[in-house]
């Protein structure tokens, strides 16, 4: 076995395992996705840590790989099946994107900007991860043009409530994502009825804000 591939199975036994993720499906998701082919060159070494991985972007507006087992247990909870169209935005290089494509029947992703979905797309094809869309904007738009959806992964957190992806779920869709929306910040499941939208908190969870989810400043006089 490749030192790699000894790290991808390491993390796996050691993060996703141990955090009660019992969903056959994302392990061997995890084992089989290439996680060091969504990192820079000079970060490659950290690819199988237990870390938000920084893997670019501007300096106003970092992506990240959010931790190995925080989008396991998120994705476990979202019940992914092959019927699924799914939408993960905010998705940085696109490996939360390649998880959830072997879960869900269709995937749509949004990256900030068009040079880091150019990205996504390139570390997708190298990973031999077939059939994501990739497009560009911000992560609190989603992508409304392939909507709605039946699952939406925030690949971060929001400190605001996203209402516009809320907007984009189907009748029983789900959206998993970290909410920082107080202290301390927890995955959330949100599930949208005919009438309402249902939310549950899964379990205590930081991650980085996303680009264009952050709250705004309060002014004081």
């Amino acid at each position: 076995m490749s030192d790699v591939s000894t790290a991808r199975q390491n993390m796996v036994d050691c993060q996703v395992r141990p955090s009660d993720v019992t969903d056959l499906r994302i392990i061997d998701a995890m084992l089989e996705i290439p996680r060091e082919a969504f990192v820079p060159g000079d970060r490659r070494a950290l690819a199988y840590m237990d870390m938000d991985l920084d893997v670019g972007g501007t300096p106003a507006a970092k992506e990240y790989l959010i931790k190995p087992a925080v989008l396991a247990k998120m994705l476990q909870a979202a019940e992914i099946t092959e019927a699924d169209r799914a939408l993960v935005t905010g998705c940085a290089t696109g490996y939360a994107a390649a998880v959830v494509a072997r879960l869900a029947g269709e995937v749509f992703a949004v990256a900030s900007t068009e040079e880091m979905a150019a990205a996504a797309r390139t570390a997708l094809g190298n990973s031999g991860t077939a059939g994501v869309t990739v497009s560009s904007g911000p992560a609190g738009e989603g992508d409304p043009a392939y909507g709605p959806y039946d699952v939406i992964v925030l690949n971060g957190a929001t400190e605001i409530e996203p209402e516009t992806l809320y907007k984009q779920l189907k009748v029983g869709g789900r959206l998993v994502g970290v909410f920082a929306t107080t202290r301390p910040a927890r995955a959330t499941l949100v599930t949208r009825s005919p009438s309402d939208y249902g939310t549950r908190a899964l379990f205590d969870a930081a991650a980085p804000v996303l680009p264009g989810l952050e709250r705004v400043p309060a002014f004081s006089f």
